[in-house]
C-alpha cells in the first residue's frame, strides 16, 4: 500500500520521536533536534499527537 505524504509524514514523526527517547541520555542536543523536528512535521499538518495515532492506526 503506497504512503501518502501525510501518513509518510506522520511515520516519520514518530520515527524521530522514538529516536529521540532512545538517544536523550547519550546525546541530549541530538535527542533535542530530533523531537523538534517531529513536532514540526505534525505542525506542518495541524495535528496533535493523539490524532496521529489515530491517523497511523496504531493499536487497532
Amino acid at each position: 500500500m503506497p504512503l501518502d505524504d501525510r501518513r509518510e509524514d506522520f511515520l516519520v514523526a514518530v520515527a524521530l520521536t522514538e529516536f529521540s527517547v532512545h538517544y536523550e541520555t547519550a546525546d541530549p542536543k541530538l535527542a533535542e533536534q530530533a523531537w523538534q523536528l517531529a513536532a514540526d512535521r505534525l505542525v506542518d499538518h495541524d495535528v496533535r499527537p493523539a490524532e496521529a495515532v489515530d491517523a497511523l492506526e496504531i493499536g487497532v
